[in-house]
């Protein structure tokens, strides 16, 4: 290629990024596809067709444009097929079916780690320069849905298999993206059923150097348990914005349970903080299960003496909080008990051990952390024939460590 056809594509490129970026802020969602796809042609994409997760990532569901073709299929399941292959990889790849547009290119949608969706795109060009204007606009574009979705309901429609109870629409708007990764940290969690939720919640921040994990499960499985769900996770981050440590975030949220439910309702929890620039992890368990060590293929139970669960009033002295060191690559795994007190009809529980050694499994062979919770909760699911009992909840944190 020469350096004039070069330099017309970077300069189609440009028209194509800037042109977006003028008017994506004023885009509903529900026009997005078709002004992407507008806008995309001055780069050489004869096509683009946007797919975003659903709830359970098991499959990409099509966000429609006024242009799109009938015979495009509305759904693309993640398992056993070449898109799902570039989604869970995050990989750009060919897609070798033929077209009289162009060459076809399956494009991961990430926002940060958090996996949006997916782009099917259609280039008059081959080769590595389109594939990294592609990535470039799926980049562009997964911000924008990103930061469209949450007050869309087309979006809310497009990314749900099934019905969504009270308790999960206001908890999944309340807790934080599922994924998560900056140069200091990597975190993924997920909560089943995903439509169905009752008292579990997860919740991450990052505070510096330092990054905030906590995990609740609130007795009962009715609306009530979720409103304690979310009251303790919202004292909780009151407490951190106002500078207090782990213990006294505890007894803080045990007051808020307390003043609210009068000891008639509590939640067990671990709260935690990791240091990346040393790579410490400070934690206390209330009442809850014990931290997880991931490293290598190991799993390790962190010994710490549990204080009280919140809300049950006993006026109990501060939580013990309890250290360890982790090394680069290490990874941390907080849960509850809807995972390893899960049953099928007629057998025996799901197990510590087998969750110990599905995560460490992924971690040895060297699987990502979002990867490895989606590949672990399905398998969870799967295992319990689809019907889960109680709230299941995982959240992982690997630390590549102090200069990563």
């Amino acid at each position: 290629m020469g350096r004039a056809e070069v330099s017309e594509r970077d300069g189609g490129v440009q028209r194509m990024l800037t042109g977006l970026l003028d008017v994506v802020g004023v885009t509903a969602l529900d026009d997005l596809a078709d002004t992407v796809a507008e806008h995309a042609k001055n780069a050489g994409f004869a096509e683009v067709r946007l797919y975003v997760g659903d709830v359970e990532r098991r499959g990409l569901h099509l966000l429609p444009g006024g242009s799109t073709p009938a015979s495009v299929p509305e759904v693309l399941p993640i398992e056993g097929t070449l898109p799902g292959r570039a989604y869970q990889s995050g990989n750009v790849l060919p897609d070798y079916a033929p077209s009289p547009l162009g060459f076809g290119y399956w494009v991961p949608m990430f926002d940060g780690l958090d996996r949006v969706g997916l782009m099917r795109m259609t280039s008059t060009e081959s080769g590595a320069g389109a594939r990294e204007d592609a990535r470039h606009l799926a980049a562009l574009v997964a911000l924008a849905i990103v930061s469209k979705r949450g007050h869309s309901d087309g979006y809310a429609r497009a990314n749900r298999t099934s019905p969504m109870n009270v308790a999960a629409e206001a908890q999944w708007q309340l807790m934080p993206p599922r994924t998560y990764r900056d140069s200091r940290v990597v975190i993924a969690a997920t909560l089943e059923p995903s439509y169905q939720i009752s008292g579990d919640a997860y919740d991450y921040a990052i505070d510096g150097a330092l990054v905030h994990l906590s995990i609740f499960d609130a007795m009962g499985h009715d609306t009530a348990a979720g409103q304690v769900a979310a009251l303790a996770l919202a004292a909780a981050r009151s407490a951190r914005h106002r500078g207090a440590g782990i213990a006294e975030a505890g007894l803080a949220i045990d007051r808020e349970l307390v003043g609210q439910f009068d000891g008639e309702r509590f939640a067990t929890a671990a709260l935690a903080s990791l240091d990346t620039r040393s790579g410490v992890l400070s934690w206390a368990n209330f009442g809850h299960h014990p931290v997880l060590l991931l490293r290598g293929g190991e799993g390790i139970r962190l010994p710490c003496r549990p204080a009280f669960p919140l809300g049950i009033g006993l006026g109990a002295p501060a939580a013990t909080v309890c250290h360890a060191r982790l090394e680069p690559g290490d990874r941390v795994a907080l849960y509850t008990d809807g995972i390893i007190e899960a049953r099928r009809p007629d057998a025996c529980q799901y197990g510590l051990a087998r969750l110990i050694d599905s995560l460490a499994q992924h971690h040895a062979y060297g699987v990502s952390v979002p990867e490895t919770v989606r590949r672990f909760v399905h398998s969870f699911v799967d295992h319990h024939d689809g019907f889960l009992e109680d709230d299941a909840t995982v959240l992982l944190c690997e630390w590549p460590g102090p200069h990563a």
